[in-house]
């Protein structure tokens, strides 16, 4: 009986330490195919490989660097559970032959802004003439062809993009969520629709369902709202008016009108943000949107099934109208438009009842005794700030009365004149 016991030991440690170094060995086949056929618009690195016997795979430690961007995208840990080894193996051996359930999570999804995230050689060309406008383009200058970009978001305080990524297919569908620390969440929910690893763009044509979406801004729609209608010059309401003139315009280049629903939809959302829940056809020139003629009257009876905020919205639709291109000016006169320069940083003089949008950034206030404060701004209250500066290895906050400051100036990235 002894002998038995110590056999079956045995033979239980090598069957572990062969599924081990199997897993090991056919992920890394994997993910060098992978490499190679991703080679042509980027470097995939693996990262470390770890397995249980579960039916786990994780990658630790793994990054995508795409070649069009200055920045990589980290993976800090990605699971895949098959549900049981056996399945986890098969699915190595044949990437096509996946199991009816399976998960995957990745954690710890970290890219890093800069000013510039594209390289020069993908921005060197511009646009062409025949392209349709831009539906979603949000105007952030004085300028209305300078738009919100990587170097804005880094000025209102945002220097990383992070979250998690969740997959989980079932044999009745395929659930998607993407959740970020700073930008909102993004949920998709489709029934029948199949991942297939081995050709993944085949889940777009594997259902003919329609595609649950649910969208949350996470509160960022208002600090862009704010922040762009800030540097454009103008009031929240008016940049508002702005963006929603480039999305008509976006429409009509492509020969469709939004309802007057739709177009308050859109406004709204551009100002306070929230939840939207809406359900889309993937394979639809309109994302299922309804198009009707343009004389035909909005009664109701066709419109897209929309939720904002956990409320149905009413006849949102498009209709038909010929296509119009729209023509942006090639200059813009320099006296009118200060030229943006995200390289330079300067003191830049801003309103004092806007000081608390510029909270932890450095700050300089100019008093009326003459005297000259600077230091990280702190807190900001109707009747006072606090700027704290460093003493002795440490901070100390200053408050100052606001009644006593003449001049408010942040230390920041901006405009050059």
């Amino acid at each position: 009986m002894k002998r038995l016991l110590t056999i079956l030991i045995l033979a239980a440690l090598l069957g572990f330490a062969a599924f081990k170094a199997g897993v090991w060995w056919l992920t890394d086949q994997r993910m060098s195919e992978a490499r190679q056929a991703l080679g042509g618009n980027g470097v995939l690195e693996r990262g470390e490989i770890g397995s249980g016997v579960e039916g786990r795979l994780v990658l630790s430690g793994a990054s995508w660097q795409d070649f069009e961007l200055t920045q990589p995208l980290f993976i800090k840990r990605a699971e895949f559970d098959a549900g049981s080894p056996v399945a986890l193996l098969r699915a190595l051996v044949d990437p096509s032959d996946l199991p009816p359930s399976w998960s995957l999570q990745a954690e710890g999804l970290e890219l890093v802004l800069e000013a510039t995230m594209f390289r020069n050689w993908v921005t060197a060309d511009g646009t062409g003439g025949s392209e349709a406008a831009s539906l979603f383009d949000l105007p952030c200058a004085p300028d209305p062809r300078q738009r919100l970009g990587s170097g804005d978001l880094l000025r209102m305080g945002i220097t990383r993009l992070t979250g998690e990524l969740i997959v989980h297919q079932s044999p009745y569908r395929l659930h998607v969520e993407l959740n970020s620390a700073n930008t909102g969440s993004l949920e998709l929910s489709w029934p029948d629709a199949r991942v297939n690893l081995a050709s993944p763009g085949t889940a777009l044509i594997s259902s003919d369902q329609p595609l649950e979406v649910t969208f949350r801004d996470g509160g960022l729609m208002r600090r862009v709202a704010a922040y762009c209608a800030r540097e454009a010059g103008v009031e929240p309401v008016q940049w508002a008016g702005r963006a929603l003139s480039t999305f008509e315009a976006g429409l009509q280049s492509r020969g469709w009108h939004a309802s007057e629903q739709l177009q308050a939809l859109y406004r709204q959302w551009l100002l306070e943000g929230g939840e939207i829940k809406v359900t889309v056809q993937p394979g639809s020139d309109t994302l299922g949107i309804p198009v009707r003629s343009g004389d035909e009257p909005a009664d109701g009876t066709v419109a897209w099934a929309l939720e904002y905020n956990g409320a149905m919205v009413p006849d949102i639709f498009l209709r038909k109208a010929e296509p119009v291109v729209a023509e942006i000016p090639e200059e813009t006169p320099a006296l009118l438009v200060p030229q943006e320069n995200p390289e330079v940083v300067s003191w830049h003089t801003e309103d004092i009842e806007q000081a608390a949008q510029w909270i932890g950034r450095k700050v300089r206030v100019s008093l009326t005794n003459s005297n000259v404060v600077d230091g990280r701004l702190a807190s900001v209250t109707e009747k006072k700030m606090e700027i704290a500066r460093e003493v002795a290895g440490g901070e100390v906050a200053y408050p100052i009365a606001v009644r006593a400051i003449t001049e408010f100036e942040v230390w920041r990235r901006g405009q050059t004149r």
